[in-house]
């Protein structure tokens, strides 16, 4: 694998085990908490970050916004259970994909449906900042809103 991708990868392991310790510490009930009306409740957004690794790698390869809604439409996670295997099961599927590519493929531009172009490196570290981004909604949601503190290291 190319060190740049090593490197990014390495910054994935370190989200979803920081997501794994979080899923651990929630009840089942707890995936029902929706701090706002019309956003995305615990649960949810649990099951947004566990489809980042498979939704975002069509997405570096050029999936249509059909095939993406396909995706979303196919996918229910309800429980832990499903959330954590579904994150690490997206994880190693990622990981292959990004495994085999020659440098050539990673720097090969992808146009996603809404017309944003990257090469598939720059789509991974795409990934890498989304899994960030939801993961620090997630913590503030519980911290702040829930009074759950997790208290678990965020970065290395």
């Amino acid at each position: 694998m190319n060190m740049y991708c090593h490197s990014a990868f390495h910054q994935l392991e370190i989200v979803i085990a920081s997501l794994s310790e979080i899923l651990g510490q929630l009840k089942d009930e707890d995936l029902s908490f929706r701090p706002t009306d019309g956003k995305y409740s615990v649960g949810e957004l649990l099951e947004h970050l566990a489809m980042i690794p498979a939704a975002d790698a069509r997405i570096a390869e050029g999936a249509s916004e059909e095939e993406m809604k396909e995706l979303y439409d196919s996918v229910s996670l309800k429980t832990k259970e499903e959330i954590s295997h579904a994150l690490f099961e997206h994880f190693a599927q990622l990981k292959f994909q990004y495994e085999h590519y020659t440098e050539d493929h990673l720097f090969t531009e992808i146009t996603s449906w809404w017309d944003v172009t990257y090469t598939r490196f720059e789509w991974l570290l795409e990934i890498v900042a989304h899994m960030y981004h939801h993961r620090g909604q997630l913590h503030s949601m519980l911290v702040h809103t829930f009074k759950l503190d997790p208290e678990i290291m965020l970065f290395e």
